[in-house]
């Protein structure tokens, strides 16, 4: 019997598929709550749990620090009278200028929002991608800034060595924009088009020495402009504030690296003098707290030199700090110097590469790689770590803070500062994090 033939009985019946489930949303606000929040039963329970604990727990500090809070006073007793239990954050306000600048003039801040504009000037060339030889920019930047910085922060007469460093610092970051703009623009750098010239001089060294003939025309041009300028002195007992924090942190930051790379380097040395003092070195400062270190440096420090030298607590404490910060950082590098394989170091004997253009050139790349969360978290811990100044006597921003419970107008005033102080150290610290992660993506350390 055919398939024709068959009887109607005998042929499949129709059976229909069953419904699809509704669509899961997974993407926007509505799929990331699904995602993280209320992913299931469990996950929606613990999420209810975890917020109502955060809603009891915060509840009094939200109160106190907004809905009940006091934003213009002009003394803490009006505070009191308006809300006596919310926060008097009007005297935070009427002192946020001395909390930046410490006691600075306040007709002459400008030249530290001038001096910290140089210095991000300095670092957005790095942050370029046309832009070559950064390493040598960011050398250029550690060596020639705090010349330029210190001549616009102190003013006064200075030598004509220090004027000429700062002019040399003005020219070669003009130079370096110039460079930035021909590139963009399509052209050749400034000095090349001095090179063809220099060749006949010097064949071999004709682009350094154009590099240098533009540097030195942009610095005794600016020194030109600038001669008949004069900044008032500002002494650095009056510095303070978070002014003053970051230019100790900052010294610290920059020099910890170098220091604990040599110290580092040394501490693995097969010379016996150089390897011990660096021992001793590293284990001397990591076994002491850094207020120690601080109040040594102040009290036995002046005993090294010569009673016609006269060291200011600032330099003192800069020395100190960076001294401890390059001690601790020095752990982390040989940390990250004993992760590299020894086949990296059999490899470069094995091309005829000497010790330092091992080093250099193929060990520490690849372990400062390695080492990005350990170095940047050094950093964030020294910035947080350099608060300690203010038990010395120095006006940083810790204790401008503790100055405003004694301002006859705000006295008593002690929670309020310091809330104010940690919302911006976490500002600036979970910057620095996520710059941190940023470079981890960008330089793929994972590989």
């Amino acid at each position: 019997m055919t398939e024709t033939q068959r009887p109607a009985t005998e042929l499949k019946k129709f059976v229909p598929r069953p419904s699809r489930p509704p669509v899961v949303v997974t993407y926007g606000v509505t799929g990331w709550l699904r995602k993280h929040l209320f992913g299931g039963f469990w996950d929606t329970m613990l999420t209810v749990a975890v917020f109502s604990l955060l809603y009891v727990l915060l509840k009094p500090f939200l109160d106190w620090a907004l809905f009940k809070a006091v934003w213009e006073a002009s003394t803490r007793r009006e505070c009191l009278d308006l809300s006596p239990d919310g926060a008097c954050w009007a005297g935070v306000i009427r002192w946020f200028n001395n909390l930046i600048y410490g006691r600075y003039p306040n007709a002459l801040q400008w030249r530290v929002n001038l001096g910290f504009a140089f210095g991000l000037l300095w670092l957005v060339p790095l942050a370029l991608k046309p832009v070559k030889h950064k390493i040598i920019i960011g050398i250029m930047a550690v060596v020639l800034y705090p010349f330029l910085a210190d001549y616009i922060f102190l003013g006064g007469d200075r030598s004509t060595l220090h004027g000429m460093f700062a002019c040399l610092a003005l020219g070669y970051l003009a130079l370096t924009y110039i460079n930035i703009a021909l590139v963009y623009a399509g052209k050749r750098q400034l000095s090349l088009y001095l090179e063809p010239l220099l060749e006949r001089v010097s064949m071999k060294y004709a682009d350094l020495l154009s590099q240098l003939l533009c540097l030195m025309a942009l610095s005794v041009l600016i020194g030109m402009a600038l001669h008949d300028v004069q900044l008032t002195h500002v002494p650095i007992d009056r510095w303070g504030g978070l002014f003053l924090t970051i230019i100790i942190s900052g010294f610290a930051i920059v020099m910890a690296l170098p220091i604990g790379i040599l110290l580092a380097l040394g501490r693995r040395s097969e010379m016996p003098v150089i390897r011990w003092f660096s021992i001793a070195t590293i284990e001397l400062v990591r076994s002491v707290p850094m207020i120690t270190v601080l109040f040594m440096s102040v009290t036995m420090m002046p005993l090294f030199f010569p009673n016609t030298i006269d060291l200011n607590k600032l330099a003192q404490v800069i020395l100190a700090v960076c001294i401890f910060a390059g001690a601790y950082m020095a752990e982390t590098v040989r940390g990250g110097l004993q992760s590299i394989p020894i086949g990296q170091f059999d490899a470069a004997k094995s091309v005829g590469l000497g010790y330092w253009h091992t080093m250099f050139l193929i060990i520490l790349p690849q372990a400062l790689k390695a080492m990005i969360p350990n170095i940047v978290t050094s950093f964030i811990s020294m910035f947080k770590d350099t608060t300690l100044v203010s038990i010395i006597g120095l006006f940083d921003i810790m204790l401008m803070a503790r100055n405003i419970s004694i301002d006859k107008n705000w006295y008593g005033l002690h929670s309020e500062p310091l809330v104010a102080i940690s919302v911006l150290f976490f500002f600036i610290c979970y910057g620095m994090s996520q710059y941190s992660q940023y470079l981890e993506k960008k330089l793929k350390t994972d590989r």
